[in-house]
């Protein structure tokens, strides 16, 4: 692919700027000079070769290779030759394609130090699976990962990351330009043990300016992240951290200039949460005002995230597009239902809420419900709908968070997010007489103090609150109590000066469905196969029935995506035709969240309908089990699992 004519000039100019900046052109008249004699270059005894040597020797060409290339490249080059050839392809660093119209950040994490928590852990040995550490880093939408790590009290985390630091075209940023940036760089430390379960272990945003100080480009500093919820002030560990700008400035700035451009950023955000905060109190008072019961209503209009910062709960939610990794709003419920479910942890036990990021929530791979309904109503918003986040309660009391729908037409549909199950809400009239009868409501809520999303915030000001006789007519003043959308965009508006974090995309999915499939298959038939030795019982597998279970997978999980359930008749006659007659079939599906067969094999076991499979007794016993994997975006995956057997039934 070539690049434009312009383009190429532009390249040649800020090739010819850098060698100017390093006095080459000098450099190399002084080597030939002193290298060759004046005879030499009179009988053309010159030629390109020997000057090339001559610019080597002197280390000219060196120089100027590493400036043009990164630090890690340079070390490559330097390595001893003694190594190994298999821990020399390990150093090799990743190859990126750079624009030279733009400028990058290019951040180095050169180690970790002081996590105490693992002062005492073991040393790995080979072969030892352990607990690993994980580094996420998103930074205006650009999302990177570290390789896993074995965690220790100085883990030996060691990466790079290219960060485009424009992502529009046009001039190249200079310092000015860059000085404007306002956004932070998200890192997120993911510890992972052996059986695949991740914590979450720290959050934290990492300014980066201070790079245009630095007259060579390069800044190295130590960071210390803290911990996460009840956590968020305690110290978690230190990671040495190394910025350089590719490519350099030709000019920088002074202390003074970038500490008062966050200091003038600092106190434009300060003011305009003490102006929100005055607003929303001013806004409770006249919400109770209206009746007395609203103070035990869920109206929430701050939480608090990982880090400890209250945040307005509308400042969570943005329109989210998945581009062509979901193609249906339901394929995205069903997206949100398959990442994992999780209380927030808490020191001593109990509940202490916790509002992820979205950053965090996907890396972390599962969170409470607040979480996945934040997720769920975000992406909908993206896919055009009028999404919005429910606050309230469910069966017992329990405070619960769900995402609705309304259609142009007023018809409101509740979306689970832990489950995707969909509920189309049919209100009661309180005022009907008791003879008529009433039907009840299919959804598991009872409860609704208030609703939001992006650019909206409604309490319930009806006089009751149970759902079942709520009427979300949104715009109906009389029923629900609606904040200023002006006031709402003042701290969570998209044209914030300056910006608010910018959401992560999400990231394709990085399993391999099929491998896993047979993977997962093999290690439950050996699995299955040792149970039934334990028991004294042979095991012989029916490999043709086994594959006739693969339409049945197929079509429970398109039922979970669309709701529509297709194939069965197709499955049944299959069926019929491979079970001999006199004979008996049972089967039993499953489906996990999880990739871990031997977890999956511990809990089908507790099913009595798949213990008495997987221990059948009889004539002619022939067992069959099939796995399929469906992938879904962030390595989110429906494990479909199905036990069966075949036997003589006898009197």
């Amino acid at each position: 692919m070539s690049l434009p004519t312009e383009k190429v000039q532009e390249l040649k100019q800020i090739i010819h700027n850098h060698l100017s900046q390093m006095n080459v052109h000098s450099r190399i008249k002084e080597c030939v000079d002193e290298s060759f004699r004046g005879d030499d270059l009179e009988s053309g005894a010159l030629d390109e070769a020997g000057l090339l040597n001559a610019l080597k020797e002197r280390g000219i060409v060196d120089d100027v290779m590493n400036t043009l290339k990164f630090e890690g490249l340079a070390r490559e080059r330097r390595r001893p030759e003694g190594r190994k050839r298999a821990e020399a392809i390990e150093e090799i660093p990743t190859r990126v394609g750079v624009d030279p119209t733009k400028r990058y950040l290019y951040l180095q994490i050169l180690g970790g130090k002081a996590f105490l928590e693992h002062l005492q852990d073991p040393e790995p040995m080979r072969g030892k699976v352990t607990s690993t550490f994980t580094l996420h880093v998103h930074f205006k939408g650009q999302r990177f990962k570290s390789r896993p790590v074995p965690c220790a009290c100085e883990p030996d985390i060691s990466e790079g990351f290219l960060l485009e630091l424009q992502k529009d075209g046009g001039k190249m940023a200079d310092t000015a330009t860059l000085l404007s940036l306002s956004d932070s760089i998200h890192l997120v430390l993911i510890k992972t043990d052996p059986s695949g379960d991740t914590t979450l272990i720290a959050s934290h945003f990492l300014a980066w300016r201070d790079i245009l100080l630095s007259s060579n480009g390069r800044l190295s500093c130590s960071v210390e992240i803290n911990g996460v919820g009840a956590e968020a002030k305690v110290p978690m560990g230190i990671l040495e951290v190394k910025f350089e700008i590719i490519p350099r400035f030709s000019q920088i700035l002074t202390k003074d200039v970038i500490s008062a451009q966050v200091k003038l950023e600092h106190s434009r955000i300060a003011e305009r949460e003490r102006l929100f905060l005055v607003y929303a109190k001013q806004w409770w008072r006249e919400f109770l005002q209206i009746r007395a019961s609203h103070s035990n209503r869920l109206v929430k209009i701050f939480a608090q995230d990982e880090c400890g910062t209250n945040r307005p709960v509308c400042s969570f939610v943005c329109p989210l597009r998945a581009g062509r990794l979901l193609d249906s709003p339901r394929q995205a419920a069903r997206f949100v239902s398959l990442l994992g479910y999780e209380h927030s942890p808490s020191v001593g036990g109990g509940k202490v809420e916790m509002w992820s990021s979205l950053h965090a929530f996907l890396c972390k791979g599962k969170g409470d419900c607040e979480d996945h309904a934040v997720l769920l109503c975000s992406l909908l918003l993206g896919f055009g709908l009028n999404a919005f986040v429910c606050v309230g309660t469910k069966a017992k009391g329990a405070a619960h968070t769900w995402v609705m729908t309304i259609s142009p037409e007023g018809e409101v549909t509740f979306w689970e997010s832990l489950t995707a199950h969909r509920y189309a809400h049919r209100p009661v009239n309180p005022d009907d007489p008791p003879a008529l009868k009433q039907s009840r409501p299919e959804h598991p809520y009872k409860t609704v103090g208030c609703v939001f999303n992006h650019q909206s915030f409604y309490a319930n000001s009806q006089p009751a609150d149970a759902v079942d006789i709520c009427l979300f007519e949104l715009y109906n003043e009389t029923r629900w109590k609606s904040m200023s959308e002006e006031a709402i965009r003042s701290v969570c508006g998209p044209k914030l000066l300056p910006r608010g974090p910018v959401f992560p995309p999400l990231y394709p999915p990085s399993v391999d469905s099929a491998l896993v499939s047979n993977d997962m298959e093999y290690e439950l038939r050996s699995l299955v196969t040792d149970h039934r030795r334990d028991l004294g019982l042979t095991t012989a597998w029916d490999d043709e029935l086994s594959y006739i279970l693969t339409p049945a997978l197929a079509a429970y999980e398109l039922e979970h995506c669309t709701g529509v359930s297709a194939g069965n008749e197709e499955f049944q006659q299959a069926i019929r035709r491979a079970i001999p007659d006199g004979h008996t079939f049972k089967g039993f599906p499953i489906q996990f969240v999880h990739r871990n067969a031997r977890r999956a094999f511990a809990t089908c076991l507790r099913s009595p309908v798949c213990e008495e499979i997987i221990c059948c007794r009889g004539d002619h016993v022939r067992l069959a089990v099939r796995v399929r994997v469906f992938t879904y975006p962030e390595s989110a995956c429906a494990v479909w699992i199905m036990f069966a057997v075949r036997y003589r039934w006898i009197l």
